[in-house]
């Protein structure tokens, strides 16, 4: 079971018409789904048997409060992030994140931070294995 996935293009526009969009350089998208490889095969090289669902849930207060947090990096104009919840099939959508930003380095590192703070702080995923 999984919720509607938002439309980039509508987040992009939304990006391009907000109060800041003047001094954004760059949008950046991260697109996290569900693999069929395990996560510790994929880090550590240990073997398991094919993912075949992610049980997914996330702390919603705490990434508001992340999402305000990145708002105030250097340089970082816009935020918009969408979680999954859930069962989720191999190929369904984890998380989409987009990050406004003045200019490409601080872009990708808010987008690597801001992701890296949800994924590692803020969600629980189990992997169900076929």
């Amino acid at each position: 079971m999984s919720i509607p996935e938002p439309s980039l293009n509508d987040w992009l526009a939304e990006g391009k018409a907000s109060e800041n969009a003047d001094k954004c350089g760059m949008f950046l998208v991260h697109n996290g789904i569900v693999r069929s490889t395990a996560k510790v095969q994929v880090r550590n090289g240990e073997e398991k048997p094919p993912v075949k669902q992610v049980d997914f849930s996330y702390d919603a207060a705490g990434v508001e409060a992340a999402i305000a947090e990145a708002l105030t990096w250097e340089g970082v104009y816009f935020v918009k992030v969408w979680l999954n919840e859930g069962v989720l099939d191999v190929g369904e959508s984890i998380m989409y994140v987009m990050i406004g930003a003045d200019i490409r380095p601080r872009c990708i590192d808010a987008l690597q931070n801001l992701v890296g703070k949800i994924k590692n702080d803020l969600v629980v995923e189990k992997e169900i294995y076929v």
